[in-house]
Protein backbone atom coordinates (compact mmCIF):
# COMPACT_ATOMS: atom_id res chain seq x y z
CA UNK A 1 0.00 0.00 0.00
CA UNK A 2 1.35 3.45 -0.85
CA UNK A 3 2.14 6.17 1.67
CA UNK A 4 -0.56 8.34 0.14
CA UNK A 5 -3.15 5.58 0.52
CA UNK A 6 -2.13 4.94 4.15
CA UNK A 7 -2.35 8.64 5.01
CA UNK A 8 -5.80 8.89 3.41
CA UNK A 9 -7.07 5.73 5.11
CA UNK A 10 -5.86 6.64 8.62
CA UNK A 11 -6.33 10.41 8.34
CA UNK A 12 -2.77 11.37 9.22
CA UNK A 13 -0.10 13.32 7.37
CA UNK A 14 2.25 11.53 4.96
CA UNK A 15 5.21 12.67 7.07
CA UNK A 16 3.81 10.74 10.04
CA UNK A 17 3.42 7.61 7.89
CA UNK A 18 7.07 7.87 6.82
CA UNK A 19 8.19 8.27 10.44
CA UNK A 20 6.15 5.22 11.45
CA UNK A 21 7.69 3.15 8.66
CA UNK A 22 11.23 4.02 9.77
CA UNK A 23 10.65 3.30 13.47
CA UNK A 24 7.69 1.67 15.22
CA UNK A 25 8.30 3.80 18.35
CA UNK A 26 7.29 7.47 18.23
CA UNK A 27 9.92 10.13 18.79
CA UNK A 28 9.94 11.51 22.36
CA UNK A 29 8.05 14.77 22.79
CA UNK A 30 9.73 17.94 23.90
CA UNK A 31 8.79 18.94 27.45
CA UNK A 32 6.45 21.91 27.70
CA UNK A 33 8.02 25.12 28.93
CA UNK A 34 6.31 26.41 32.10
CA UNK A 35 5.09 29.97 31.65
CA UNK A 36 4.27 32.41 34.39
CA UNK A 37 0.62 33.39 34.58
CA UNK A 38 -0.36 37.00 34.00
CA UNK A 39 -2.56 36.68 37.09
CA UNK A 40 0.33 35.77 39.41
CA UNK A 41 0.72 39.33 40.79
CA UNK A 42 -3.03 39.45 41.51
CA UNK A 43 -3.56 36.00 43.03
CA UNK A 44 -3.33 37.22 46.61
CA UNK A 45 -5.96 39.90 45.87
CA UNK A 46 -8.31 37.40 44.22
CA UNK A 47 -7.84 35.05 47.16
CA UNK A 48 -8.67 37.84 49.62
CA UNK A 49 -11.84 38.76 47.71
CA UNK A 50 -13.00 35.14 47.61
CA UNK A 51 -12.20 34.57 51.29
CA UNK A 52 -14.27 37.63 52.22
CA UNK A 53 -17.13 36.21 50.15
CA UNK A 54 -17.25 33.06 52.28
CA UNK A 55 -19.10 35.00 54.99
CA UNK A 56 -21.37 36.92 52.60
CA UNK A 57 -24.85 35.73 51.65
CA UNK A 58 -24.96 33.71 48.44
CA UNK A 59 -26.57 36.47 46.36
CA UNK A 60 -23.96 39.04 47.43
CA UNK A 61 -20.87 37.07 46.45
CA UNK A 62 -18.56 38.15 43.65
CA UNK A 63 -18.93 36.72 40.17
CA UNK A 64 -15.88 36.26 37.96
CA UNK A 65 -16.77 39.44 36.05
CA UNK A 66 -17.14 41.42 39.28
CA UNK A 67 -13.74 40.20 40.53
CA UNK A 68 -12.25 41.21 37.17
CA UNK A 69 -13.90 44.65 37.31
CA UNK A 70 -12.62 45.25 40.86
CA UNK A 71 -9.08 44.32 39.87
CA UNK A 72 -9.20 46.70 36.91
CA UNK A 73 -10.80 49.57 38.84
CA UNK A 74 -9.07 49.29 42.21
CA UNK A 75 -5.68 47.81 41.33
CA UNK A 76 -5.02 48.97 37.76
CA UNK A 77 -4.88 45.52 36.19
CA UNK A 78 -4.71 46.43 32.49
CA UNK A 79 -2.68 43.60 30.93
CA UNK A 80 -5.43 40.95 31.27
CA UNK A 81 -8.64 40.72 29.26
CA UNK A 82 -11.91 39.23 30.44
CA UNK A 83 -12.41 37.43 27.15
CA UNK A 84 -15.10 39.61 25.66
CA UNK A 85 -15.83 43.27 25.02
CA UNK A 86 -16.54 45.08 28.27
CA UNK A 87 -19.50 47.44 28.66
Amino acid sequence: MSIHELSRRYGVHRRLIREALTSPWPAPRKPMQQRASVLDPYKHLIDAILRADLDAPRKQRHTAKRVFDRLVDEHGMDNVSYGRVRD
